[in-house]
């Protein structure tokens, strides 16, 4: 090897070490690899959240019906990993879950109904998961999905919020919150009372409405709800969910803190 050839070698094993020094440039040395050494597939960018789950189903489903791979990067939300700069380059709202699809482009993805949205339209080719655009089912599908992002997800999270974490118990805001979540279980069951999910024709057919749904509702006793018995139809809804294997897979997701390959 001639001289310059040395010292351009060593050159660059200097900037990797300086760059890798730097928590923000490791963690983009990261996305390069990802997307360099795994084009095909989708990363996902998650935790143990009801926001996350639904990503993690979906894409669970997606992989046992179509072959469709992805890969996981957890985020440690207790080290506020979302609020870094390298994760508000994928989503400037810096919350969990996100996307970078890989078979895109590196397209970015952040909002998990979106993400659902997003899925179901550029891989569940057959309508395994969804509607045809333009239906009914999918304009009622539509319909339940945000009803959900934007009354079940916000609700119970703030009733998590303040049965949780809150630094100090206040019971208006407790009883708020938990009331509400309530009322919107009971939305639910109107619904669900004499259908098996949320859209499609007859009873119903499993779909992105029910995975944007179910990771909240199941977590009810984190909430401090303890029982489903009040909404039958609503509990026989979450029963027959939690049954599928797909879900259960998804439910799982993230395994540890170490990057999988799913």
């Amino acid at each position: 090897m001639s001289f310059v050839a040395r010292h351009t070698a060593l050159s660059r094993l200097n900037a990797l070490k300086k760059s890798l020094a730097d928590p923000s440039s490791r963690r983009l040395h990261f996305q390069r690899n990802m997307s360099s050494s795994a084009p095909e597939q989708i990363v996902l960018y998650t935790s143990s959240t009801p926001n996350g789950r639904k990503a993690s189903i979906f894409l669970e489903e997606l992989k046992a019906a179509y072959g469709l791979q992805y890969a996981v990067r957890p985020i440690t939300l207790s080290k506020n990993e979302q609020k870094e700069d390298w994760f508000i380059r994928i989503n400037p709202n810096g919350r969990i879950p996100a996307i970078v699809d890989n078979q895109n482009d590196g397209f970015k993805v952040f909002e998990s109904a979106a993400i659902l949205l997003y899925l179901a339209s550029r891989y569940d080719k057959d309508r395994k998961f969804s509607f045809d655009v333009g239906s009914n089912d999918e304009s009622e599908a539509l319909q339940w999905i945000f009803f959900t992002h934007g009354g079940v997800g916000p609700m119970q999270g703030q009733a998590n919020h303040f049965v949780r974490y809150a630094p100090e118990k206040i019971p208006y805001a407790i009883n708020r919150y938990l009331e509400e979540t309530k009322r919107l279980y009971s939305v639910l069951e109107i619904r669900l009372n004499d259908r098996e999910f949320l859209a499609g024709p007859g009873k119903g057919t499993y779909s992105i409405a029910d995975i944007n749904a179910f990771p909240w509702v199941n977590g009810h006793a984190f909430t401090g709800i303890e029982s489903l018995d009040a909404w039958p139809g609503v509990k026989a809804w979450v029963a027959r969910i939690q049954a599928r294997e797909q879900v259960q897979a998804g439910i799982a997701v993230p395994k540890s803190s170490a990057t999988q390959r799913l």
